[in-house]
């Protein structure tokens, strides 16, 4: 019997030290900066590894743990900050970046392509040309393929 409390008494503790690992690991140490706790040697990060394992110990959750750290610290001691409206601009504004360089690539290359042939209806129109001569016209008037696109470097290089 007392052989079974004391496995059970080991296994919680070792339940303890897991949960409490894995916390330390997603908490960064406010000495070091660029550790978790888990790694860190600092007195700071020896207490709050402490502090974690009384709080793991008074049967507090993982969560309400995280969230007495950022009360006591600042949402900066987590690795993983909440994302909310305060964030929202840091989080997506590399997608936003990329979204307006492409809409401006895609622009120009459109316009690119397009400015020519009105430019050439544009002539046309009204002018009495016979089919060869509008013929002759667009192949001028059509700019030649950029040498630096991928189409015909791939062509090159196949040979």
């Amino acid at each position: 019997m007392v052989e079974k409390e004391e496995e059970g008494a080991v296994k919680d503790e070792q339940i303890i030290q897991a949960r409490a690992r894995n916390i330390s690991h997603n908490v960064r140490c406010t000495e070091c900066g660029s550790q978790s706790i888990e790694d860190s040697q600092a007195d700071i990060a020896i207490l709050l590894r402490k502090l974690i394992r009384d709080e793991i110990r008074s049967g507090k959750s993982d969560k309400e743990i995280f969230k007495k750290l950022e009360e006591d610290y600042g949402e900066t001691v987590l690795y993983k900050p909440k994302f909310d409206m305060q964030t929202a601009a840091l989080w997506l504004s590399p997608l936003l970046i990329a979204g307006v360089a492409g809409g401006a690539w895609a622009y120009k290359r459109h316009r690119q392509k397009t400015n020519v042939h009105i430019m050439a209806l544009n002539l046309v129109r009204g002018v009495p040309l016979t089919p060869k001569e509008k013929q002759v016209m667009l192949e001028l008037l059509t700019p030649p393929p950029q040498q630096g696109s991928l189409g015909s470097w791939w062509s090159r290089w196949r040979g």
